[in-house]
């Protein structure tokens, strides 16, 4: 008998039976239970609870392995498709955790995302700059020296605009992060247990569960065909530290302004310019090489929903890179107040469109690992669950 569906569930009925159905017979087989972090976590649950069905979603590295081994896919009569499940799940979870709740319908609506970040906000970010900075400025060559950026657009009101933002950005993260470690059982204590942060800190960093299951990872996972390959967690590798490393260089650069006073741009081979550089060339190869698998991938495992979810975020980081490389490469020219304008413009979309689009699966997927580690945890020392 199927676990009921609460009255306040924000998954579809049908989605919610069929999630309840494949887990269940899965729970049954366990065949696979040695491909990733899913099939342990489903085996410690008699029943599937919406809370159930998003936490084992969100531990889900869609990496398709599980698809091409379970003797259920199509065309058994079973028709099981679990990674096709737990993504059109996990794309609900991330409409119910969203906060404040009227922007996830951003994550329906991918391309006005795209849109807004790519074209409209930095579209208004050069009207402002035409509006207020002179001709003489803005369309002008600037010498390679300390604060000509800031020529352009004044440091407070840079530091100002992606403050407020980045501290928005930053509380609906966070929120919905919470709702999510709420719903499925977590509790402050179990946040401050070190060992929990150790283990899923590594399964994250090291993308564990895309090595192609077991502990040796010899081969990959099944993406994008049944093949196995580590193309997507190199290309994923070079996404997400190209990304850190772009942070850590932003914040360095905020170190150099604000303690030792020294203005931007900085010379070739400062540490932020190099590191910023590093990342930047990660921005660029890892999105081109997750869009270029992208089309590869088996038409069984396929969401288009997801699919422009993810279009869009990729090429969001990507114009990010692409614009501040170009910023680099030409900020002594008359063209460095437009590129200026632009790249601010599409980093600020980047900011305003990452509670409501692909990057949130980072956050959930992290919230997820740390469940698992302290059910790891549970389940190893013999006693009740950390609370």
């Amino acid at each position: 008998m199927p676990f009921p569906n609460p009255a306040n569930s924000s998954l579809p009925l049908s989605l919610f039976e069929e999630g309840d159905r494949v887990l269940r017979i899965c729970n049954a087989c366990r065949y696979c239970e040695g491909f990733c972090a899913v099939f342990p976590a489903m085996e410690r649950r008699l029943d599937f609870a919406e809370k159930d069905l998003n936490y084992l979603a969100n531990l889900c590295h869609d990496c398709g392995e599980c698809y091409y081994s379970c003797q259920y896919a199509p065309p058994h009569e079973f028709a099981l498709n679990l990674p096709q499940t737990l993504a059109e799940i996990r794309r609900e979870s991330f409409r119910k955790y969203a906060w404040p709740g009227w922007g996830a319908a951003l994550f329906r609506r991918n391309l006005l995302a795209l849109i807004l970040g790519a074209l409209v906000t930095p579209l208004v970010v050069f009207l402002l700059l035409r509006t207020y900075v002179p001709s003489s400025v803005l369309f002008s060559a600037h010498t390679d020296r300390e604060g000509a950026f800031y020529q352009v657009v004044p440091h407070s009101v840079m530091a100002a605009a992606f403050g407020a933002a980045g501290l928005l950005i930053f509380i609906a993260l966070m929120a919905g992060f919470f709702r999510f470690w709420r719903e499925t059982g977590g509790s402050l204590k179990t946040l401050l247990v070190p060992a929990i942060w150790r283990r899923a800190v590594s399964d994250t960093m090291r993308l564990r569960y895309l090595d192609g299951g077991g502990d040796d990872g010899a081969d990959g996972c099944a993406y994008p065909s049944e093949v196995p390959s580590h193309a997507r967690r190199w290309f994923h590798h070079l996404t997400f530290y190209g990304f850190l490393l772009c942070f850590a260089a932003t914040a360095i650069a905020a170190f150099y302004h604000n303690v030792l006073g020294r203005e931007a741009p900085y010379p070739w081979l400062s540490l932020p310019v190099m590191l910023g550089s590093i990342g930047g060339v990660g921005l660029l190869v890892g999105p081109v090489g997750l869009l270029w698998l992208k089309p590869m991938r088996d038409p069984e495992l396929k969401n288009p929903i997801q699919s422009r979810m993810d279009i869009a975020f990729l090429a969001m980081l990507f114009l990010t890179s692409l614009t501040g490389f170009l910023l680099l490469l030409l900020r002594e020219s008359s063209a460095m107040g437009v590129l200026l304008a632009i790249h601010l413009g599409i980093v600020m979309g980047l900011f305003l469109t990452m509670p409501y689009g692909k990057f949130v699966h980072g956050i959930y997927r992290f919230g997820a690992l740390l469940c698992n580690a302290s059910e790891e945890r549970w389940a190893k020392a013999g006693g009740p669950r950390v609370k």
